[in-house]
């Protein structure tokens, strides 16, 4: 009885001694897009840095807790700009369960995510007559 319950007791540490945080990556890919299907330029901003793109295109962003701005102009001269919401992915609930919380995810914001898609509003551009 006294070997279970010390087995017991290990296993119980072991247990709660391990580390909760996610395997997630520190970037997630989002492909971007006008809605016209016009090609350009954007500049892409979050609290975790700032990335030139060319639109259309995929781009590995990082994982903030703050929505992605951007700031774009279409070759031919229009221009478009507004942000990208991040979400909580689903993992955090996994990461609550065991004992940090999900503090340390929360620190290195891998719990987040953006669309893997995202296609960006712009004008129509005018027809020349």
């Amino acid at each position: 009885m006294k070997m279970l319950k010390l087995g017991f007791a290990v296993v119980s540490m072991a247990v709660l001694s391990g580390c909760a945080t996610l395997t997630n990556d520190p970037t997630v890919p989002v492909a971007l897009s006008f809605s016209d299907g016009s090609d350009g330029q954007c500049k892409l901003q979050n609290k975790r840095g700032s990335w030139q793109a060319t639109i259309p295109g995929t781009y590995p962003i990082r994982r903030s807790d703050d929505d992605l701005k951007y700031d774009c102009e279409t070759f031919d001269g229009r221009e478009a700009f507004g942000s990208i919401p991040s979400t909580v992915g689903a993992k955090i609930v996994a990461s609550a369960v065991f004992i940090d919380f999900g503090i340390t995810d929360a620190i290195t914001d891998k719990h987040r995510d953006y669309p893997s898609n995202f296609v960006i509003p712009i004008n129509r551009a005018e027809s020349q007559q």
